[in-house]
């Protein structure tokens, strides 16, 4: 298991500072992306799957080079550690590809081409970041560092709708401009003040290579290891992060046509309905993660996700604009348990600070073909059954995902060894 005891307290604040900046930083330029690049491809093209699967192959992408990036670092040793050299390599280049966008919109081959660029540069360093955290918050205090990171990338929606609605119009390449400087500008931050050499993980890892005379396991090895292991809990957790991450997805990908088919509502109102339950989440995250700590982090996992159900079962029932809104923020409060505390639990019960990059990776893999394969699953019950059931298909996927989440915690109550679950 992760062990960070016997080494000097990291400060925890302070580098949860960090890497909420940095992350900050990363996903702005991922949420205007998202909203304001598919204008850039209509003026090309008139097929709207085409233009989604452009889209979306920021998370094929996403799928492979993760984890193997993530492996990287883990085997990286140098005078910087084995995370910043490729934070400092990647961030420049992804802040300039994006920059590059609007550019050369004009000109499709050049557009997918500089789309593809940033999607591989940025996806490369994505798990780099995100594992700067485990490598120095110890086990038991990894939760509420996260809810930061968590509320951090959250708050990143704000900016790009503000962006969206001040600037795009009337100044394009200027909106693209400053997520690109803000990536720069968190990455300068963090040159001068993180070297990941002197993380205790790190430390650890070095002196765990020294006492076995191994490098650590490569991706390959990593994934039998899990898949092999006669305790079952790391595949059941993957498969809740699968689980969860489809009905999570599936709540935000056809909330919109549920509003305008069942509601009522034009297009920007049923768009709407996602708002207040943002702020739900970004309210309920450090909370949430607070407890967890105190109570154990799969028990309020577990607790979280039967709200996320009961939110939206209660938003099917009272089918009304003002209903469906407050289900979904009980449901987002409820879920901000399983954001928060998934990943910090998958890396606790990594068996070596050696592999933890590579956990954070596949913690992506689970969530991206969650967000990839929920929406077609819960889309093709609602074909069956009709619109107005679209929440009730959800809640039952996220059902799903809380069976994992407690046959998980009754392995972990057979196990001795405190992995601060």
């Amino acid at each position: 298991m992760t062990t960070t005891s016997g080494t000097q307290p990291a400060r925890t604040g302070r580098i949860t500072f960090f890497v909420a900046l940095a992350v900050f930083a990363q996903e702005s330029t991922w949420n205007l992306y998202d909203s304001q690049v598919p204008p850039l491809l209509r003026e090309h093209l008139g097929s709207a799957a085409l233009i989604g699967l452009l889209m979306g192959m920021d998370n094929v992408l996403g799928i492979f080079i993760q984890p193997w990036m993530g492996n990287r670092s883990d085997r990286t040793r140098t005078s910087w550690g084995r995370r910043m050299p490729y934070l400092l390599a990647g961030m420049p280049v992804a802040a300039l590809l994006f920059l590059l966008i609007p550019h050369v919109a004009g000109t499709l081959p050049l557009l997918i081409l500089v789309m593809f660029g940033y999607a591989l540069v940025a996806n490369s360093f994505k798990p780099i970041a995100e594992s700067l955290l485990p490598d120095f918050v110890p086990p038991e205090r990894r939760s509420r560092a996260n809810a930061v990171v968590k509320i951090a990338s959250s708050l990143t929606v704000l900016v790009a709708a503000l962006i969206s609605i001040f600037l795009i119009d009337t100044h394009p390449k200027l909106s693209f401009a400053i997520p690109a400087v803000l990536m720069v500008v968190s990455l300068a931050v963090l040159a001068a003040n993180v070297r990941d050499s002197r993380s205790p993980a790190y430390r650890a890892a070095l002196d765990e290579e020294r006492e076995q005379a191994a490098p650590a396991a490569r991706v390959r090895d990593t994934v039998l290891d899990i898949v092999r292991d006669r305790d079952r809990s790391r595949v059941l957790l993957m498969l809740s992060i699968l689980l969860f991450g489809g009905a999570w997805a599936a709540s935000r990908a056809l909330i919109t046509p549920y509003g305008m088919e069942v509601l009522g509502l034009s297009r920007g109102e049923a768009g709407g309905l996602t708002l207040p339950s943002g702020v739900a989440f970004i309210v309920a995250a450090y909370p949430v993660a607070r407890l967890a700590e105190r109570f154990g982090r799969l028990r309020v996992m577990t607790a979280g996700m039967t709200v996320f159900a009961a939110g939206t079962a209660f938003a099917t029932v009272v089918a009304t604009p003002a209903g469906v809104v407050a289900g979904l923020c009980v449901a987002s409060a409820g879920a901000s348990s399983f954001l928060v505390n998934a990943v910090v639990v998958l890396w606790n019960l990594a068996p070596s600070d050696r592999v933890v990059g590579t956990y954070t990776g596949l913690y992506t893999v689970g969530w991206v073909s969650g967000g990839f394969l929920g929406p077609a699953l819960v889309g093709g019950l609602v074909d069956l059954t009709g619109w107005p059931l679209l929440l009730l298909h959800v809640a039952i996927v996220a059902l799903l995902a809380v069976l994992a989440v407690v046959r998980v915690s009754a392995l972990q109550r057979r196990t001795p060894a405190s992995r601060a679950l």
